[in-house]
């Protein structure tokens, strides 16, 4: 089937160059406005008890969420009470818009003492945005936010959408400072392996070509679903380093068939069959990987499984389509521009990987006990894991939006983020002043509840407020949440807020990734079976990045959690998010699928020619090691540009990917792998009989069938 696609795409090589930059580009330029549609919204679970409290609190009580915080120092000398300082505030905030602030409350209109500190030093103005979506809350925003600050009284702006905006300006900034550092870099570093700047210059060409493409397709999806602004991050991420590692690969084999003396047309139907195949299995495998996320219900995990799938699923297809085209019209010409110390052709083996090869497979006892044993300790620290969820603390230290909520959390307990709001539901009407009283009561004496009150009242419900001790991702926040909810009472209780919505998230997705892992487990084991024929590859496979990925969550606990090096990265320590994890995991566990199947793909093709186990190993090795650590240094330069990210979140996922394809691409892949193939020796290849013919009437595996030979000759 690949090697019959080969033969189509050079034939038509000029109508698929063609038809793919069109529909491409076309679609990236269209996908561009993207970037007014992103948010950051999504993380909740939008079927739990706390977003049903929401919905309560704002559809029956009429009770809409702040969307801005204002935060007023007095100037010095002065308080609060001051006549100048308050005519100065309430006059600025009565000339904004209209049209734009659907409420405000404030310290001297509403006459709330709890909206100024005991020392009356600080005051805070809440406003209500005009709109019912994402998009018109950033509108209605945009039109006031130049006209917050008042004159001679200190203000600092705060609250979500102030937030959403910082977090998404910062993100679009990362993403171009990290193009522009990794594409240049990424380019040096492939002219320096292909030793050919035209060689060079094809993966880096189908990688900016994959992230335009992927921005369609986000584009698209976002007309009808809320697309959270880390999508293009990941869908960058993903796209460009995908696209490299696949175009590393395919130019690679390319180029080696044309050393070998075949043909472009041979070498392009080759590749095809070899490297194309290779690649179309590793993307589908990193899609589904991706595909995982999708059974949690977050809109955020969402969003960012259709970016990066989207990203790599065109990266596969370009590589399928436009590079052999590309390499089609080329031929001989893809070595033009060489640099004048190019000593070998593509595919020669290197010493020092055949060094390593031959000590691995004399001893291979010797490197793969030290590795588990240096893998599980890695691993230790994922034990401890802590999860919360995304907060202010994304940005970095200093930040005037980060710094506005932690003053108001210090200040103003009731009005941050770690407030309970508890809905007392009654059956036939309100709930009783006895049983209101009675919850009141009980709730107060909950460990981690600061104080209980009541705070609305309509229909059938009554509204209390508990500010708890800790912050919203604490697991003391939490445990009062749960304690909340255990109160016995006459009427319904339901318990939302802010550390609610974090608890309900972290257990959704913990419930749920069970599911995630059968969907990683039994994609790897049926793709891997089909590609290569055998029953013990997929299962080593499986185990293989289970070690990897376990390593690399326990770096991550270490640093990130437990604060070893936090000040280096400039982040604070904190619960891990546990929708980045799954992310990382789903991600990471792809990757390590990616680089076991061009590992294999070598020595499974090698032992098809007529080698023994031993020999095939070492071929495999010897062969692809070079380009699978190119791969993983040029995916780390991108993912590193990533890391240099200002926010919190991003610089986790760079770090996590960083460290992944260390331990990946070298220790696992380069001397794991080869030890364990040589101590299962013949039975690595087995199979049963029937299974055995099912994958050779699949015609998917990586051997070279008599009239795939055939046609060769006849393309030649």
């Amino acid at each position: 089937m690949f090697a019959t696609w080969g033969t189509v795409v050079h034939g038509k090589r000029w109508v698929v160059l063609v038809a793919t930059l069109v529909i491409t580009l076309g679609g990236g330029l269209w996908g561009l406005g993207v970037f007014d549609k992103l948010t950051q919204g999504g993380y909740e679970d939008p079927a739990s008890e706390s977003s049903q409290v929401n919905r309560i609190v704002q559809d029956e009580l009429g009770q809409k969420p702040a969307d801005v915080v204002l935060l007023y120092t007095a100037p010095p000398n002065k308080t609060v009470d001051d006549a100048e300082v308050a005519q100065r505030v309430t006059a600025a905030l009565a000339q904004l818009p209209a049209d734009s602030v659907a409420q405000r409350v404030d310290y001297w209109s509403a006459k709330q003492p709890a909206l100024a500190s005991p020392d009356k030093h600080l005051a805070m103005a809440t406003i209500t945005l005009a709109g019912d979506t994402f998009d018109a809350h950033q509108q209605s925003y945009d039109r006031i936010k130049d006209r917050l600050v008042v004159d001679g009284v200190p203000t600092q702006v705060g609250g979500k959408v102030p937030t959403e905006q910082a977090m998404t300006a910062r993100s679009t900034a990362d993403l171009t400072v990290a193009e522009a550092i990794s594409l240049p870099v990424t380019l040096v570093l492939l002219v320096l392996i292909f030793g050919s700047l035209v060689a060079a210059a094809l993966p880096v060409l189908v990688g900016g070509l994959s992230i335009f493409g992927a921005l369609g397709v986000l584009r698209l999806l976002s007309l009808g679903l809320e697309v959270n602004t880390f999508a293009v991050n990941v869908a960058t991420l993903l796209g460009l380093g995908m696209a490299i590692d696949y175009g590393l690969f395919t130019v690679g084999r390319f180029r080696e068939e044309l050393a070998e003396g075949r043909t472009p047309a041979q070498a392009v139907r080759r590749t095809v069959a070899t490297a194309g195949r290779t690649v179309a299995f590793s993307a589908t495998l990193l899609v589904i990987a991706l595909a995982g996320l999708l059974v949690f219900p977050m809109d955020f995990l969402k969003s960012m499984a259709y970016g990066g799938m989207s990203a790599v699923a065109i990266a596969a297809i370009l590589s399928l389509t436009l590079l052999p085209a590309l390499l089609g019209v080329l031929g001989h010409r893809v070595d033009k521009l060489s640099l004048p110390w190019r000593r070998r052709a593509a595919g020669g083996e290197s010493r020092f990987l055949g060094r390593i090869a031959d000590a691995v497979m004399k001893r291979p006892v010797w490197f793969a006990a030290p590795i588990v044993a240096v893998l599980v300790l890695l691993a230790l620290p994922f034990g401890n894991v802590q999860f919360g969820g995304a907060d202010e603390r994304q940005l970095p230290p200093g930040d005037p939006h980060r710094a506005t909520a932690e003053a108001i959390a210090a200040n103003f307990p009731a009005a941050g983020s770690n407030t309970a709001k508890i809905v007392l539901r009654g059956t036939g009407g309100p709930p009783s002043q006895a049983t209101v009283q009675a919850y009141t009561a009980a709730a107060f004496q909950v460990p981690g509840v600061l104080d209980v009150k009541p705070t609305g009242a309509g229909g059938d419900v009554v509204l209390l407020t508990a500010p708890l001790a800790g912050d919203a991702s604490s697991t003391e926040a939490r445990s009062a949440v749960d304690g909340l909810r255990a109160v016995p009472s006459d009427a319904q209780v339901l318990v939302g807020g802010q550390p609610a919505l974090v608890g309900d998230s972290v257990r959704v997705i913990v419930d749920r990734v069970p599911w995630m892992v059968g969907i990683l487990v039994a994609a790897t084991l049926v793709l891997m079976f089909l590609a290569f024929g055998s029953v013990l590859l997929p299962i080593k496979a499986v185990v293989m990045s289970a070690l990897s990925l376990s390593a690399t969550f326990g770096v991550l606990v270490f640093v990130f959690q437990e604060g070893h090096g936090t000040g280096f990265l400039g982040v604070t320590p904190q619960p891990a998010q546990a929708g980045m994890m799954v992310l990382i995991g789903a991600v990471v566990f792809g990757l390590s699928t990616d680089y076991e199947t061009f590992l294999l793909a070598r020595m499974v093709e090698a032992r098809h020619s007529g080698l023994s186990t031993r020999d095939a190993v070492r071929t495999g090795l010897v062969r692809t090691g070079r380009m699978i650590t190119a791969a993983a240094l040029l995916l780390g330069v991108v993912t590193g540009a990533f890391g240099m990210s200002s926010l919190a979140s991003m610089r986790f996922i760079g770090l996590g990917m960083l460290v992944a394809l260390a331990l990946d691409a070298t220790v696992v892949r380069m001397l794991l792998v080869p030890a364990v193939l040589r101590l299962f020796g013949d039975a690595a290849w087995w199979a049963p009989g029937p299974l055995r013919r099912l994958q050779e009437r699949a015609g998917l595996s990586e051997v070279e069938r008599p009239e795939d030979a055939r046609e060769l000759e006849r393309v030649g």
